[in-house]
């Protein structure tokens, strides 16, 4: 299981570690290697927020700018066809190679980002909701 999370403009990958039963995250995009873990949703969400604070306070204290974004140079290997492919659908859209690789990749990234920001806010209402459930549950045995 796989889903992407968002803080302060730092997204990051999260995967569930069955062999252990910790969900893990690393922040993507970025050549610093900031990771955390939890046993919990709800304690994943804590410790990706806390992963962001501390990174940013530790660049912050060492005078390193923290990173943030990508060059926008894309080296690509692609089969024959795909290129002979492409570059004919750029010429007869009137467009560079450069452009219609650009376009294609921002709408998968857009597509796919979109799918997975959709289920990392589904996974954060099914951890708000069995919050509430167990806290409904506690009122309750009182």
């Amino acid at each position: 299981m796989k889903h992407i999370m968002n803080y302060k403009g730092y997204q990051a990958r999260v995967d569930f570690d069955a062999e252990d039963g910790i969900f893990v995250g690393r922040i993507a995009g970025i050549d610093d290697n900031v990771g955390f873990h939890a046993d919990s949703v709800k304690d994943l969400l804590d410790a990706f927020h806390e992963a962001v604070d501390d990174y940013l306070e530790t660049c912050e204290k060492i005078g390193k700018a923290p990173e943030k974004s990508y060059s926008g140079n894309v080296f690509l290997r692609v089969n024959e066809e795909t290129h002979a492919r492409a570059a004919k659908a750029a010429e007869l859209a009137g467009m560079s190679l450069n452009e219609f690789g650009e376009d294609a990749l921002q709408v998968a990234a857009e597509r796919l980002l979109n799918a997975l920001s959709r289920a990392a806010a589904d996974l954060e209402a099914e951890a708000h909701a069995a919050d509430e459930k167990i806290h409904q549950h506690i009122t309750c045995a009182n």
